[in-house]
Parts: structure tokens; sequence; C-alpha cells
């Protein structure tokens, strides 16, 4: 494989210092200036989760008339994303502890998802936000399944069926997101055991039994209780019951999606675990700017991805109200341009497309590589 060197951002320490600088001031403006907006905002978003929940698990208890089904499993699939995308996701970021509300808080809540909050913050926005694309540190750069990266061993018995995963996870991304923090694959190869993630493990039980029989036990039970005097019992039963299931595949697919092509697309760079040694603020924010891409279309995508069409404003700054992230990306765009730093982001169908075109590729040996740097430090480019 050719390799070049290349530079990527700031020259200096003073250009460094001073892109630093801007991104900083960049978030202060946003945080000198939260208040009830975002308050109203949040608090909306609960009433439309709770809404539309409630109207969609309403009409599936009317069985399996076409019109009411489809568009109860519709309205409790659109919940269920924005329940996780932009209430739950943004709300364990710590993105609202400022209003001292307890509905809102980051440490405390927990999202309608059988994969614990606590595993969640550990491995997502602790490990995922600190790591942002460094090889064998950040686990949600393949989540330990899939090969992105010319760097990453290409394993005959494995990776050739990677993109047959790839749909796989989509369809159950919640359940995968929920045994990723046990880092099952250390535990198939006898890297650990199973007394090393067993509390882990009890923790995705619990919340996994939880969720399973308020899906498919209470909620199925209580639909043909209320049918029974209709001599409908069973079928409003499995209704509610197919009902649950297909729209939490719908929002396991959209997550998924959603996700990847914020990390996956093509023009992301990887990063050598050297170089983030004494990494400075300023190389930081250039790590989650070139790690991550956006992707661009109206409101309603926005909302639906949980704002995070914007992952690389969200990647420079988690703890900030997503809301808010179309209002700061022009300004993170302008400062890039001034730096000459790549930013990355296109229509959500061009880099959904990226996204399935990297998977394939690396499904085979070999892939292209460019070693690019800034400072001393070198990181990865993977251009396809």
């Amino acid at each position: 494989m050719n390799s070049k060197t290349l530079q990527v951002g700031p020259k200096t320490a003073e250009a460094m210092n001073a892109f630093q600088s801007e991104i900083d001031a960049i978030g202060s403006e946003v945080r000198q200036n939260l208040g009830e907006r975002d308050a109203r905002y949040i608090r909306g978003i609960l009433r439309l989760v709770r809404g539309t929940e409630i109207a969609g698990r309403a009409l599936l208890m009317l069985g399996w008339f076409p019109p009411t089904f489809l568009l109860g499993i519709g309205l409790l699939g659109i919940s269920k994303i924005i329940e996780n995308m932009e209430l739950g996701h943004n709300v364990m970021h710590g993105q609202f502890n400022w209003m001292n509300d307890p509905r809102f808080q980051g440490a405390t809540y927990d999202w309608d998802n059988v994969c614990p909050a606590s595993g969640w913050r550990h491995t997502h926005n602790f490990v995922h936000h600190t790591y942002t694309n460094v090889v064998g540190v950040d686990r949600d750069f393949g989540y330990g399944l899939m090969r992105l990266s010319s760097e990453l061993r290409w394993r005959w018995f494995y990776h050739p069926f990677q993109f047959a995963y790839m749909l796989l996870m989509m369809v159950l991304f919640e359940w995968f997101v929920a045994v990723h923090e046990i880092q099952t694959d250390k535990l198939f190869t006898g890297r650990l055991a199973f007394d090393d993630i067993r509390p882990q493990w009890e923790n995705i039980k619990a919340k996994a039994t939880q969720r399973f029989k308020k899906e498919y036990v209470f909620l199925p039970l209580l639909g043909a209780l209320l049918a029974l005097p209709f001599g409908m019992s069973m079928e409003v039963g499995m209704s509610v019951m197919a009902g649950n299931f297909i729209s939490g595949v719908i929002r396991n697919v959209w997550a998924a999606a959603v996700i990847f092509c914020g990390h996956f697309t093509d023009g992301i760079y990887i990063f050598h675990r050297d170089s983030i040694k004494n990494e400075t603020r300023g190389q930081w924010y250039l790590r989650q700017i070139l790690g991550s891409s956006n992707f661009h279309g109206s409101k309603l995508l926005h909302l639906l991805s949980g704002n995070l069409s914007h992952q690389i404003e969200h990647h420079l700054f988690p703890g900030l109200p997503a809301n808010r992230y179309s209002d700061i990306a022009p300004k993170v765009r302008e400062v890039c341009a001034k730096y000459a730093i790549p930013y990355n982001t296109g229509s959500f169908a061009w880099q959904l497309m990226t996204m399935f075109k990297r998977v394939i590729r690396y499904s085979l040996p070999g892939g292209p590589k460019e070693v690019a740097h800034f400072e001393v430090e070198p990181i990865l480019y993977e251009q396809n």
C-alpha cells in the first residue's frame, strides 16, 4: 500500500492555539445563552414522545384493521426514534442538567432501549467521545464486528461476510449495543472471562427482561383483556405484540443508519494510539472534526436524527443542547475553512451510500491507506 504524509489543519502551535480559541468561543457563546428557549424545546420533545407513544399504542389496540394498525406502528416507531435519538441520547449526555429538572438529568435518565443507560454512558459518552476513531481504543469504530480500515487485520473466516452482519446489526441494533459493553469479541477469544463481565451482564439481563415484559407480555395482555368483551382478545393481543416488534425494528434500523452515517463514511480519518499522546485541546477538537461526518436535510430529518445530522458539532460539544447545533454549524464550518480543515458533509442518501461502500470495500483484504498528521502526531486517512 502506498502512503504519503499530509498536513491537515493548523500548521504551527500558534495556529493550533488560535484554532482552539475560536472553537472554544463558539461553545462559550452558546453556554452563556442557554435558557427558556432550550427548556421549552426539550419539554416539547418529551410531550411529543409521550403523545405519539400513547396514540400509537392506542391504535394498535384496535387489532389488525390495516389503517389503524399501520398508523399505530408508524406513530409508535416515531415515538421510539425521537425518544432514543433526540431525548434519551442527548439528555444522557447531560445537555439539560442545567435545568435542574429531574426528568432531564443525564446521570439518572433511562431510555426506552434494552441497552442499560449506565453502560451507554460509559462506552459511548466516555470511551467513544474521548477516543473518537482511535484504532484499538474506540470500540464504537466498527463495534468489534466490522473491519472499516486497512489498519485492522483482515480475517478470511469472518470479514467477507461483514455486510450481512451489518444488516443484521441494524435490525437488532439496540441488542447489539447492549452487549457491546461486555466486549463479546474478547470473551469469545478468551481474553476475558465471564466473571470479568458478570456485573454488566446482570444489568443487561435486568434491562432486557424489563423491556420484554412490557412490550411482549404486559401490553399485549392488556390489549387482550380490553378486547375481551368484543371477542377479539387473540387478535388484539397479537396486533399489539407485532406492532411493538415492528416499531422497534423501525427505530433500530433508523438509529443505526444515522449513527453509521456520522462515523463510517468516506472521508473520515482514523488515528493511531500514539496520535493522542500529549494531545492538546485544540488537537482533540481537530480529531473530532476529522473523525466525524454530517448530513444535511430538512428540520424533520434533523429532529428524527436527534440532530446527529450535525455529528461534527456534537463531537465538538457533546454537552451542548443538540437543538443548538444547527445554529453553530455555519460558524464551525467557517473556522474549518479558515484553517483548511476538511468538513465532511453531504446528503443523507450520499453518506449512507458511502458508508455501505466502506463496509463492502473493507470486507476484502487490504485497502487504500494515506498517512497524515497534524504537528508531529500521526493519524490515518482512509479514502476509498
